[in-house]
């Protein structure tokens, strides 16, 4: 009896569209946290990046587990520019997303203030950091998980630039549904 009295209201919900509760001063606070804790194990600005980077790529798998069940049950994207997952996992959609002229592989997906670069003060010894790094990794991980194998790296040009590469075997893909 003691335990269906208090019924957690989480647990109680569907999976289908839940409601956006995240915190964002509860966010900021976790992510600054996460690059300070990332920051006294390193040595330089791209070792932290690269850590980033692995810790966002940690999150993006566990983070496509949950947009598979709420947003496509039973359905699999087919497209390259459909399985680049923006919105779902940001809630918005960029600023920007080009495409390379001198390379089909390559995109750019451009924001001028990512999130994650919104509440971290950045000293002026390591101007270059650019903590989209994490987005960059939660982003390639979860194409690759999704079949969009590619490589994403964070830039700065035009505000924070991911730049991904997919492999040749999405685009030779790509292309064939395009001919059905």
């Amino acid at each position: 009896a003691r335990f269906t009295r208090g019924k957690s209201p989480v647990l109680e919900r569907a999976l289908g569209r839940p409601r956006s509760e995240l915190s964002l001063a509860a966010f900021a606070l976790l992510f600054s946290e996460l690059v300070q804790y990332c920051q006294r194990r390193v040595g330089s600005v791209a070792e932290l990046q690269a850590r980033l980077a692995r810790l966002g790529r940690h999150v993006g798998l566990r983070a496509l587990d949950a947009l598979v069940a709420r947003e496509r049950p039973g359905r699999r994207e087919t497209k390259v520019l459909g399985g680049l997952l923006w919105r779902a996992l940001f809630g918005r959609e960029a600023d920007k997303l080009e495409q390379a002229n001198d390379d089909e592989r390559t995109f750019y997906v451009i924001e001028r203030e990512p999130l994650v670069n919104t509440f971290v003060s950045v000293p002026r010894e390591n101007s270059s950091l650019n903590c989209a790094a994490f987005a960059a990794g939660l982003l390639e991980a979860a194409l690759g998980a999704s079949g969009f194998p590619a490589r994403v790296s964070a830039h700065w040009h035009k505000g924070t630039t991911l730049m991904i590469k997919f492999d040749e075997a999405v685009i030779a893909r790509d292309k064939s549904l395009e001919g059905r």
